[in-house]
């Protein structure tokens, strides 16, 4: 009996012992919980109150345009500094640069037959005359250049914007220009050409120029009996834009006083861009490329010859 009152004894000490370690634990639980903040009371009849708003996200500032110069934007109606040979008035970046190569296959494309035309390439296996150009912007809307063709024809030209056209400015663009060439290398038969290109946008598919010009000591033969030796010419051209890259082109220079040898020359061609090239596929009744080339005139209206103008931008 003693050895069971001291076990019940022992179980009465060792329960009281947990219930009162229970009892402790519970509360310090209670304590590490945050009090809980009893929801407010909604007046009846009111809506429900608003959760206050979050701090709206900043946005990220627009980037700003690549360039604010509009020089070195692409103009999407002037793509290029020249028609098939005319100049037009795109104008040159400041300090910027621009290369043209010029082909005119000798070949006519009325010489001979089909099968002839065909057995030489319609053309492009007959030899050229190769222009080579490198233009620079000097000043803002001022641009000179050199342009070489191989018969050994040096041209050196300078283009001054004087009013550019703007879609809520003036409606036309003027340029001046004036040219020095001379055959041999500069040697013989030296050539002044001063001129005006005049220039209109139509809507967003077409540009048109009408150019002004004066060709002086523009006579080669002596023999002509012709006493002027200037002459007097307008170019008249226009690039339409029959996709987002690819355009129809054409041009006539028609020499109204003067020396005029040979036929008014005449070109059209078809081109597309690609970033900063141009590729331009024409055809053509003589090899002028030059201002001074231009007033001698073409050989005949039956003889047309193809040829090609690549042109890169480096801006």
């Amino acid at each position: 009996m003693r050895i069971r009152s001291k076990a019940v004894w022992g179980a009465a000490v060792w329960g009281a012992a947990v219930l009162l370690a229970l009892g402790l634990a519970r509360p310090a639980a209670a304590q590490d919980q945050p009090p809980q903040t009893p929801p407010p009371v909604q007046p009846v009849g009111q809506p429900p109150a608003q959760p206050p708003a979050q701090p709206a996200a900043q946005q990220p500032a627009a980037p700003e345009p690549a360039t604010s110069n509009p020089d070195v934007r692409l103009d999407p109606l002037q793509p290029d500094f020249a028609l098939a040979a005319l100049p037009t008035a795109l104008r040159m970046p400041e300090h910027k640069l621009a290369f043209r190569l010029t082909h005119r296959f000798t070949r006519s494309l009325g010489e001979g037959s089909f099968g002839d035309l065909a057995n030489d390439f319609f053309g492009f296996d007959s030899a050229a005359l190769i222009g080579l150009e490198l233009r620079y912007g000097l000043l803002p809307g001022t641009q000179v250049g050199v342009h070489r063709t191989s018969d050994k024809t040096i041209e050196i030209f300078g283009q001054q914007n004087l009013l550019r056209e703007k879609p809520d400015g003036p409606p036309l663009g003027f340029d001046v220009i004036g040219t020095f060439e001379g055959l041999n290398n500069l040697r013989d038969q030296k050539t002044g050409a001063p001129g005006l290109i005049v220039s209109r946008k139509l809507g967003k598919i077409a540009a048109v120029y009408a150019e002004p010009m004066v060709v002086f000591n523009s006579k080669t033969n002596d023999t002509d009996p012709s006493p002027s030796t200037d002459t007097r010419m307008i170019g008249l051209g226009t690039r339409v834009r029959i996709r987002s890259t690819t355009y129809l082109v054409g041009e006539i220079t028609p020499r109204f006083a003067g020396y005029r040898p040979g036929v008014d020359q005449m070109s059209f061609g078809i081109e597309a861009r690609a970033g900063g090239h141009t590729f331009q596929l024409n055809f053509s009744n003589s090899f002028g490329t030059t201002l001074g080339q231009i007033a001698r005139g073409g050989a005949d209206n039956s003889s047309w010859y193809i040829g090609f103008n690549l042109s890169r931008k480096f801006f």
